[in-house]
């Protein structure tokens, strides 16, 4: 390994990966998933030397362990429950769920296989490597750092001078430009400003004594698609009760788009409403997204100003402080603002995921309301999949027509 260790501390992910773990080991410890990563950014190359040193920096992920400040920080965040951090307490990452390759045009493969409650945790790690990897071998790192540097002085300058008037978490974990640096990052947003109200990063929260930010992620939803009993067109009602029934209530954000937000909606019913915090964006318009929300909360005579509608789809300061101007006097509006955040230099950042693609041996996807966002391995069932949400949203609006 020629760097230094990436990923020093298993509290170094976003919090979500716990709360959704915790629901599938409470839950569905039967689900066994297979992710894959994908790069969208046209003409990136991966080399041989960054593999080696991808490869190295996994090797080194799985000797890690939970350190015992670490169980007794989960074990104070009210929602996880002592079990679980028992089970963490004896759960380390395993090397033989990860295969990576190279191909000679240069494009990185990566797939975890596994139990699901092992396998969902090693995303936010593996982008973390790949993303830095990839920056500290192709670019001048210090001219990097350089550039970030002075375009964070100019976003606290922002909120400071009273042009940004928004609050925000920040959510830069899986494409941060370094661990060093997404440090720095959080550190200064948090003491320099009044305006960021915690960070995704749970170690990170730990260390500088932030709220953790997070719910769940589409591959939450997602994984119901591979449970036989479950009609495809309902994964967001059972992952709603599911969710309800492990938090009641707490910990309360739904995630709206995994199956299209029109479909969501009519699972997210009066009692779901009501239990519920808010929800958040992460595709399509969001001005209609936003206004969609509203109009919903309205109709069951709940007052939207009770509810928060959370932002996070590729923001950056600007498109955020537009939002927040036109949805704050009418609903709660906050924001999870990542690689703007942890990686904005003088080089374009990458987009890279890492995304489930199978549950017990069955393909699943996301549609979103955004179709380029759609990742399946599977055309065929992608194409099913659409044709059921499509099936019941027809049905459903029929029910009302009469």
């Amino acid at each position: 390994m020629k760097l230094q260790p990436i990923i020093v501390s298993l509290l170094d992910t976003d919090l979500y990966k716990f709360n959704m773990d915790q629901v599938i080991f409470h839950k569905h410890t039967n689900l066994v998933g297979e992710y894959d990563f994908r790069c969208r950014t046209a003409g990136a190359v991966f080399t041989p030397e960054m593999l080696e040193e991808i490869d190295a920096q996994i090797d080194h992920l799985c000797t890690l362990t939970f350190r015992k400040e670490e169980l007794d920080y989960l074990r104070s965040i009210r929602f996880i429950k002592p079990d679980y951090v028992e089970f963490l307490r004896l759960w380390r990452p395993i090397r033989d769920y990860v295969e990576t390759g190279l191909s000679e045009d240069g494009k990185l493969s990566v797939t975890v296989r596994g139990p699901l409650f092992s396998a969902m945790q090693f995303e936010i790690f593996l982008l973390e490597i790949v993303n830095e990897v990839y920056f500290r071998m192709t670019y001048d790192y210090d001219t990097l750092l350089a550039s970030a540097k002075e375009r964070l002085d100019a976003k606290i300058a922002g909120f400071r001078e009273g042009r940004y008037t928004f609050r925000f978490a920040e959510f830069g974990c899986r494409r941060r430009l370094s661990r060093e640096w997404e440090d720095e990052v959080v550190r200064r947003l948090a003491t320099e400003t009044k305006n960021c109200v915690g960070t995704s990063n749970v170690y990170l929260a730990m260390k500088y004594d932030l709220t953790p930010i997070g719910t769940y992620a589409h591959e939450y939803v997602q994984m119901y698609q591979g449970i036989d009993e479950i009609p495809l067109a309902y994964t967001n009602h059972y992952a709603l009760e599911d969710w309800y029934d492990e938090y009641r209530g707490d910990n309360g954000t739904a995630l709206t788009d995994t199956i299209t937000t029109d479909l969501f909606l009519y699972d997210f019913n009066r009692s779901m409403v009501n239990n519920f915090s808010g929800v958040r964006h992460d595709s399509g318009d969001p001005y209609e997204w936003g206004e969609k929300l509203i109009r919903h909360y309205q109709s069951y005579g709940v007052d939207p100003r009770t509810k928060l509608l959370l932002f996070s789809d590729s923001l950056d300061f600007d498109r955020a402080q537009a939002l927040y101007d036109h949805f704050h006097d009418r609903v709660k509006v906050s924001f999870g603002i990542g690689t703007f955040c942890s990686n904005d230099t003088c080089e374009r950042a990458l987009n890279i995921v890492i995304k489930l693609q199978s549950v017990n041996g069955r393909a699943v996807a996301k549609i979103s309301d955004n179709p380029e966002k759609a990742m399946c391995r599977d055309p065929r069932y992608l194409e099913y999949l659409k044709s059921a949400v499509s099936f019941r949203l027809d049905r459903e609006k029929e029910k009302t027509l009469r």
